[in-house]
């Protein structure tokens, strides 16, 4: 297929195969690892886990304040491609800027690793935002799961690349595994750059023929957060869940992004991490699909406890875990239910959203989503920083899986009227 040839559907799905490397190779791999070990190393493992974890949180704060204004923006004048050139300039730029930050400059990395999450995140808010304008009702979720599975196989790809330098240096003419690090966060810039152009290109976006200025549409979309709130609050099932979500989801997504960080914190030599990582990527895709007809056995919701339950396993296997083989099965674990759990998510969501509403409730869905790593990272990095043991640490995300457990089976249990 050429460039030019792209359908919108395509070019919109090729930016998931483009930022999804940011969240493999930088969010889920290399940062964590080259901060504790590169940037950080004269910091107690303690302290530059507690640090990792703010910035993370930060983050997540951040976009939770600017989504009204951004979403705001994005409907009303039409921005949204132009939202998401511009987050995603300023993501790739920081990703950048990191390939230049020198050993022991860690306040430096932190902040550029908060600034293009930051970025990351909110691109991704304008980019669900696109989805109506490529694809026509039927064929949204089959445009959406080829994003998703774009972005699975994107970021494997690149990732695994990356990983190639990092063991094999010498077969690329770099000096050493630090340098091929260093110049994996240029090269995850400049694929997020390239990979974003088509949809630049390709997918157009119908505004409003007179858009009101831009302060009137800040405030309306502000007022729209307030009106989308007075429905939830209508719709019990459908809150109960959203709250459910963003526990469980956080502590997914604190798993994701702490799991490196805390391998290297009990001893465990990077090397094995990172093929570890990879693991997950490669599991992930097949065992996805694979969740989705283990669903339609035993129903979306008890399949959503199943990968709840195998977390709790996950977390207590990681608190005693001390080999490499054993992080090994910790991603196999991880692999077989990280997509599955997200995908049903979706999925029972669908389900408890009143007609006529489905865009409204889906926003503060994907809103909770990109949200997520919100509690979950501050609470390990504070529990390691009290306690002094990252065993302990690791505990922290429990109460996420069992609060959001608990909720998900208010829900159903409103869902039958129970």
């Amino acid at each position: 297929m050429t460039h030019r040839s792209l359908s919108p559907a395509t070019a919109w799905a090729l930016y998931d195969w483009a930022n999804s490397a940011f969240a493999t190779v930088v969010m889920a791999g290399f940062f964590p690892l080259f901060f504790k070990q590169y940037w950080a190393a004269g910091l107690p493992a303690e302290e530059s886990t507690f640090w990792l974890g703010l910035a993370t949180t930060l983050a997540s704060v951040a976009l939770i304040l600017m989504a009204p204004v951004i979403g705001g923006l994005a409907d009303a004048m039409g921005w949204r491609k132009r939202i998401l050139l511009h987050f995603s300039l300023l993501g790739i730029g920081a990703t950048i800027l990191l390939w230049r930050i020198p050993q022991g400059e860690w306040v430096w990395a932190l902040g550029l690793y908060g600034l293009a999450s930051l970025a990351f995140m909110a691109s991704n808010i304008a980019y669900d935002a696109l989805l109506p304008a490529v694809a026509r009702p039927e064929q949204l979720a089959s445009v959406s799961s080829r994003g998703f599975a774009l972005g699975y196989l994107g970021g494997g790809v690149m990732f695994a690349f990356c990983v190639g330098m990092t063991l094999w240096p010498d077969g690329f003419g770099l000096a050493d595994a630090a340098e091929a690090v260093s110049l994996s966060f240029l090269l995850t810039g400049l694929w997020w750059l390239l990979f974003s152009l088509p949809l630049m290109r390709h997918v157009r976006e119908d505004g409003p023929a007179t858009p009101p200025p831009w302060r009137q549409a800040v405030r309306g979309g502000m007022g729209q957060w307030r009106a989308s709130l007075r429905h939830m609050r209508a719709e019990p099932r459908a809150l109960t869940f959203l709250l459910a979500y963003w526990l469980y989801i956080d502590g997914v997504d604190t798993i994701i992004r702490m799991a490196v960080d805390y391998g290297l914190s009990i001893g465990l030599p990077s090397d094995g991490l990172i093929i570890a990582l990879l693991i997950v990527q490669f599991v992930g895709f097949p065992a996805t699909v694979l969740y989705g007809r283990m669903a339609e056995r035993i129903g979306i919701a008890r399949s959503i406890f199943a990968g709840l339950a195998v977390y709790v396993l996950i977390v207590f296997w990681a608190a005693q875990m001390d080999s490499t083989l054993e992080f090994y099965v910790l991603a196999v674990g991880v692999g077989l239910v990280q997509g599955g759990v997200q995908a049903m998510s979706r999925a029972y969501f669908a389900q408890l959203i009143p007609a006529g509403r489905e865009a409204e409730f889906f926003a503060f869905y994907n809103m909770l989503g990109k949200f997520a790593a919100l509690f979950g990272p501050i609470l390990v990095g504070g529990l390691t920083l009290v306690s002094g043991d990252h065993r302990i640490g690791m505990l922290a995300v429990l109460p996420l899986f069992a609060g959001g457990a608990w909720l998900l089976w208010r829900a159903e249990t409103r869902r039958h009227g129970k």
